[in-house]
């Protein structure tokens, strides 16, 4: 997808960009390719991969839930910023923090909100795990996303607790999501969610399967969980 089918592409949708936001995705893409070469990033550099399957796709959510303005949004383990900052650019009014585990991640999300002049942006050094038993942060989110960071089972358990009681969790997935709802339903309850919706589509161009799941946070999460860090991951709930 070149730049410039982005803005049609998008528009199919119903969002329409500004100039300012146009000119932000464009910056987006040359801090993301010249830190790159210092760093790893992303796989993806070519100018119309990182379109489409970088902006596209973490503006992607917004087709199926309402953002509003003033909510809290915390992205866990977004890497070089997917899906948040994409959406912070769409929705400007949204507070948008990040938790990621590498601090280099963190000093790249830091020059790019600089570089693009994001307002009401957070970016936190931590894991996850430990992230979500800081009672600072703790169900204070209206909102929390991942994408493409691990399988619901670990996913629900790094997330939830950071989301409000009637908040909502995004999980962004390919191929293979239905499966792993399934596995992953009783967590999802032991943690205090319940799944609300399973958006499937295709990605345009190259028709690759996505699912935006939406679980809805409808119980405080018991206070053992999120477990120490790795945990999640080595032993699933």
């Amino acid at each position: 997808m070149s730049k410039e089918k982005f803005i049609p592409f998008l528009e199919e949708k119903g969002i329409s960009l500004s100039s300012k936001q146009i000119n932000q995705f464009q910056r987006y893409y040359e801090v993301l390719v010249e830190w790159n070469e210092k760093m790893n990033l992303t796989a993806l550099t070519e100018e119309d991969d990182v379109y489409l399957k970088h902006f596209y796709d973490s503006i992607s959510a917004s087709f199926f839930y309402e953002f509003k303005s003033g909510q809290r949004l915390i992205d866990v383990g977004a890497g070089a910023g997917f899906p948040s900052i994409p959406l912070k650019i769409l929705f400007p009014d949204l507070h948008v923090s990040i938790v990621d585990s590498l601090k280099k991640r963190i000093g790249f999300l830091e020059h790019l909100a600089a570089e693009l002049q994001l307002e009401g942006v957070e970016f936190f050094h931590d894991r996850a795990e430990t992230f979500g038993q800081n009672p600072v942060q703790r169900e204070q989110y209206d909102i929390a996303t991942a994408r493409a960071v691990a399988r619901m089972s670990v996913l629900t358990e790094l997330c939830l607790p950071l989301v409000k009681v009637g908040g909502d969790f995004i999980a962004m997935k390919a191929a293979g999501t239905v499966d792993e709802l399934k596995a992953a339903k009783r967590s999802i309850h032991q943690l205090g969610g319940k799944p609300t919706s399973d958006h499937s589509f295709t990605l345009p161009i190259e028709d690759s399967e996505r699912h935006i799941v939406i679980i809805k946070k409808e119980k405080s999460t018991p206070k053992k969980y999120p477990r120490k860090p790795g945990t999640p991951n080595k032993q699933p709930l």
